[in-house]
């Protein structure tokens, strides 16, 4: 019997009634069952994640009145109302409750009373971070404290970069603010600089003019002094004079006094004489004459003594004057000379206030020059990029495109695992018969893997027309995909029928155990590494762990050279248990029994 022949005859045994092509059928689609309506039911959920209901309380009271009040609390509530990633349900804080605690929502978020209050706060004395508070029901669903704390994140990071803005532009606004202060100053400086410049030639000026004024007052105070002395010798000699001219008018007013006397005592002599009033009268004309000279001559020397009086009281006020004039000047000397030394002072203190101003102004302008220039448009783009200081540029070499595509790989692997293990519920991998009558064991072991390996291809033709055709996932690579998938199931139903020619039905125990394990180790989910030491050193020895790295590479677009290399490892895995069948089937053909020898004839 020829090896088609023997696969053959398993065919026919496999489709001789209804019901056992019925079975063959049920069997038959186990991947697609499992492999295609777990796929689909799975191909994308984060696109339908408004579709999960979820609560959404808002109790916050705002802050501020008028045109200044806030209330971050509704403006968060109407962008995720509005953003739609949910089904929000806005409700109170009872309604809340009870829709998590009966299963109405899958989670709800509350925000506090004081909620504004406590974003606001950070500009405070007492700041405090704000909360948003998440509820949730692992009885609704395990998933739903992770999807609400992802709807956590998103408010949390909205909220943050709100914040972030408005403060980002209070404080670039206050920077703007001292920058125009320090303009302000820097002019001022400038300006004060320059005044100080002016007043620093203006005390020099003044120093040496108190200086010359210092000079000429020692001078004029020297000069007074001669003066006064000479003032005083002059009023001294005046004095004399006004002396001499007391005594001859005092000779004279006595001359002139005695005058009229002395005329009464010649009359009455020349009377007693006996001359006549006529006589008397010729003879008194002379001295009448000389008498009235006398008191002419009289009054001239009192006039004289007069002036000569004024004269020497004068003379006494012009040496009382320049004695003080010296006096003054002595004072005018020492007030010219301290004001030499203040103002030389002043001007030393307005030099080192000249320099401090320079220095100022050339501090306030490097301070300024630091400070960039900035519009309220550009303030608020600032402000933008500090409250969201980092964008993500997403780059990916290769992407699956959706959750679904994700997967695939690894349900298609463990799908031909499947589909490979339910056909050997009925498949035989051997006749009896055929062990008995051929020599072959190459030939009998081929054919033991043949049936099942054929199946498994068409489960695999059929399952990748469902993940191609029926979901839509877009496969980079259509021919490599569909022959990994097909060398996969081929590598796979010989590792079962190996399983099964050398243990039996504890081999096909076996085979059920491998694919629990795999299920864990291949890293269909998580990555490998995160298994345990133990766990992750199964990664490498077997052969799904293979068939799901080269499914990646080749349904999106991966490396090709990774993908030869998982598609010869299974190769390598698929002639090692080749030869297993062969040897086992040589193994039962060297030790036959009467049973072998005289099989049923019922299959």
């Amino acid at each position: 019997m020829k090896l088609p022949q023997l696969a053959l005859a398993e065919l026919r045994r496999l489709t001789a009634t209804p019901m056992s092509r019925l079975a063959l059928l049920a069997l038959a689609i186990v991947p697609l069952l499992y492999g295609g309506i777990y796929l689909w039911a799975n191909q994308d959920p984060y696109s339908n994640l408004d579709q999960v209901p979820a609560a959404l309380v808002v109790e916050d009271t705002g802050h501020g009145s008028g045109d200044d009040r806030q209330n971050v609390g509704q403006d968060v509530a109407e962008n995720v109302i509005e953003d739609g990633s949910f089904d929000w349900h806005l409700v109170n804080a009872e309604e809340a409750a009870a829709g998590v605690d009966n299963g109405d929502y899958d989670f709800s978020l509350t925000l506090p009373k004081t909620f504004t209050e406590d974003l606001l706060s950070a500009s405070g004395d007492n700041p405090r971070a704000a909360t948003i508070v998440l509820t949730t029901n692992d009885a609704n669903s395990y998933l739903a404290s992770t999807i609400g704390g992802q709807a956590v994140n998103r408010i949390q990071a909205q909220v943050r970069e709100q914040v972030g803005e408005e403060a980002a532009v209070r404080m670039l606004t206050s920077i703007q603010q001292i920058r125009e202060g320090m303009v302000e100053a820097a002019d001022g400086a400038q300006q004060l600089t320059d005044g100080l410049s002016t007043a620093e030639s203006g005390a020099a000026d003044l120093a040496d003019g108190t200086a010359q004024l210092a000079d000429g007052a020692a001078e004029l105070r020297d000069g007074a002094a001669t003066l006064t002395d000479g003032a005083q010798q002059v009023a001294d000699g005046n004095a004399r004079i006004a002396a001499a001219g007391t005594e001859v008018a005092s000779v004279t007013g006595d001359l002139a006094n005695s005058v009229d006397g002395t005329r009464a005592d010649i009359v009455q002599r020349l009377e007693a004489s006996g001359l006549t009033d006529a006589q008397i009268a010729e003879v008194m004309q002379p001295l009448d004459a000389l008498g009235q000279d006398i008191r002419d001559g009289n009054g001239r020397v009192q006039e004289v003594n007069g002036q000569l009086q004024q004269l020497a009281g004068g003379a006494q006020q012009v040496a009382d004057g320049a004695a003080q004039l010296r006096d003054g000047a002595g004072q005018l000397t020492t007030g010219a000379e301290e004001a030499t030394d203040g103002a030389d002072t002043l001007h030393s203190g307005i030099a080192d206030l000249h320099t401090g101003a320079a220095q100022l102004q050339n501090g306030l302008d490097d301070g300024v020059a630091r400070i960039p220039s900035a519009t309220d448009e550009q303030i608020r783009d600032q402000a933008a990029t500090m409250s969201a200081p980092v964008e993500t540029n997403a780059e990916s070499v290769t992407s699956a495109g959706t959750y679904g595509a994700g997967l695939a790989p690894f349900f298609v692997a463990l799908a031909a695992w499947i589909g490979i293990y339910a056909l050997m519920l009925i498949i035989k991998p051997f006749s009896k018969r055929a062990i008995t009558a051929l020599r072959s064991p190459l030939r009998v072991g081929a054919a033991a893997w043949l049936t099942p390996a054929f199946f498994g291809v068409l489960q695999m033709i059929a399952l990748f027309g469902v993940i191609a055709v029926w979901l839509g996932f877009n496969i980079e690579l259509p021919l490599p995909t569909l022959g990994l998938m097909v060398l996969s199931s081929m590598t796979f139903a010989a590792i079962i029928v190996a399983l099964n020619v050398w243990l039996g039905s504890v081999g096909q125990f076996l085979g059920l155990v491998m694919m629990v394990v795999q299920l864990v180790v291949a890293g269909g989910t998580f990555p490998w590494q995160t298994l345990p030491a133990p766990l992750a050193a199964l990664h490498h020895v077997m052969p799904m762990s293979y068939t799901v790295d080269g499914l990646r590479q080749v349904m999106y677009g991966g490396s090709m050279e990774a993908a030869q290399t998982d598609a010869l490892v299974l190769l390598a895995f698929l002639a090692a248990a080749f030869a297993l069948i062969v040897t086992g089937t040589a193994r039962m053909m060297h030790h036959r029994t009467m049973r072998d020898l005289q099989p049923s004839l019922i299959g």
